[in-house]
């Protein structure tokens, strides 16, 4: 247990520094088997890691969906998204942050990424807003939340990161999104309404659409809608696993940004060039990861965990709800993908120990990240808001996102209440 908490220590020390979290958790893994284990069977543990992550085939899903969502991001698909939706809820109060948020939801079905997903509606979705006279605090607070759906709503990278290193099924974790995803968007539209109804001036309605134009812009997204369901349809019929669907995914991304004109030689190499460098962040800090969760396990850390919660807890929910306080208190004031590969080697032994699904907890792990991704002071989408909207002020942002991180909060708490949200598709996928 000593040995564990050093090394996490070490790992915030390190990251205070400025050290990149990857080679953070690397250093203290590698120097923590080797003062436990010695130095040799360290550096022989340590390559393997390498070796086996770097040639792990189910890892290849990671650059294929990276590279899916910049094909569609390209395409140009998220302004008919949003066109979509505006053609349904935009007459109403708040109708555009509704909107905004919708589409971001389908974006996210094929995209995977919450700063892409949040970057590219806020370059669809508020200057709509701002020309129909909403408030900035409630276009860029929908545009945030909404942009956090795109690791919920399949294909999603974070759940293909815990999949990886709890060895749980990402196709079952995949569809496991589904349900939740839309209970996600229904609870950011609920604190719309209640924003537009504090200050009815914060979202005031824009134009009504006839039938006859929401049915026109509904036939604008058949591209996302046969792209999702040919990727994650696939999957739950069990015609090919997680890793062929991304396969898929990219390829017929890349055939319907190819139809649509919008790939020149010059933007193909942009996007090959954004995909392998996202792709080598998000396989060195898994790398690091990976290395640092072998230090823990010879650790007696998870052991004495479990046993600790066992053994004082007479309701195994509490201890749910015990960690999901923890990692809203971490959100706060550390980068989320930190968080979950840190703590995901201490808790995840605990929750298999105390009987929960795996697949529920990765749906609640990645809703934690959600909402961190939106917490002030360090939520990532925020200042990624701050910088592509700079005549926003940071603190309005800030202002503005808090309703949304209440209504995931509210989300959260439904979800442990409810596992059934996040297990009865898995249940019926064909083995």
């Amino acid at each position: 247990m000593i040995e564990a908490t050093l090394g996490f220590l070490a790992v915030f020390i390190l990251a205070f520094l400025r050290v990149p979290l990857a080679v953070a958790m690397t250093i203290a893994g590698v120097v923590g088997l080797g003062l436990m284990r010695g130095w040799m069977p360290a550096y022989a543990s340590t390559s393997q890691v390498i070796f086996e992550t770097g040639f792990h085939y189910v890892l290849s899903v990671i650059p294929l969906f990276v590279l899916m969502g910049n094909f569609v991001a390209r395409a140009g698909m998220a302004k008919e998204l949003f066109t979509a939706a505006n053609a349904f809820v935009g007459h109403r109060r708040g109708g555009l942050a509704m909107a905004s948020i919708i589409a971001s939801g389908g974006f996210g079905s094929i995209c995977g990424s919450s700063i892409a997903t949040a970057a590219t509606m806020s370059r669809v979705a508020y200057p709509e807003m701002k020309a129909h006279g909403y408030k900035d605090g409630l276009a860029t607070g929908s545009i945030a939340a909404g942009g956090t759906l795109g690791i919920l709503i399949p294909p999603s990278t974070i759940l293909v990161i815990y999949g990886i290193i709890t060895e749980t099924d990402i196709g079952k974790l995949f569809v496991a999104g589904i349900l939740p995803g839309i209970v996600a968007i229904t609870c950011l539209c609920m604190a719309v309404v209640f924003v537009t109804w504090r200050d009815p001036e914060a979202g005031p309605p824009a134009k009504r659409f006839s039938w006859a134009q929401r049915l026109a812009a509904i036939r604008g997204i058949w591209g996302v809608a046969v792209l999702f369901a040919l990727v994650i349809g696939g999957i739950y019929g069990g015609v090919f696993t997680a890793t062929e669907g991304a396969g898929v995914g990219a390829a017929g991304a890349f055939f319907f940004a190819l139809a649509r004109r919008a790939l020149t030689p010059r933007v193909l190499l942009d996007i090959l060039i954004e995909s392998t460098r996202t792709t080598a962040m998000l396989f060195t800090i898994l790398i690091g990861a990976m290395i640092f969760t072998n230090f823990i396990n010879f650790t007696s850390m998870p052991a004495d965990l479990r046993d600790f919660v066992l053994q004082f807890s007479p309701n195994p929910l509490m201890v749910v709800v015990m960690m999901m306080g923890i990692y809203l208190a971490l959100g706060m004031v550390m980068e989320e993908l930190a968080i979950v590969l840190l703590t995901i080697p201490v808790f995840f032994p605990v929750i298999v120990g105390l009987g929960f699904d795996p697949i529920w907890f990765g749906i609640l792990i990645v809703t934690i990240v959600e909402i961190g991704m939106i917490s002030p002071p360090v939520g990532l989408n925020l200042f990624v808001l701050n910088s592509l909207l700079p005549n926003v002020k940071l603190g309005t942002i800030y202002k503005g996102v808090w309703p949304f991180v209440m209504a995931d909060i509210v989300r959260l708490g439904i979800l442990i209440a409810v596992p059934a949200i996040a297990l009865w598709l898995p249940s019926l996928m064909t083995r």
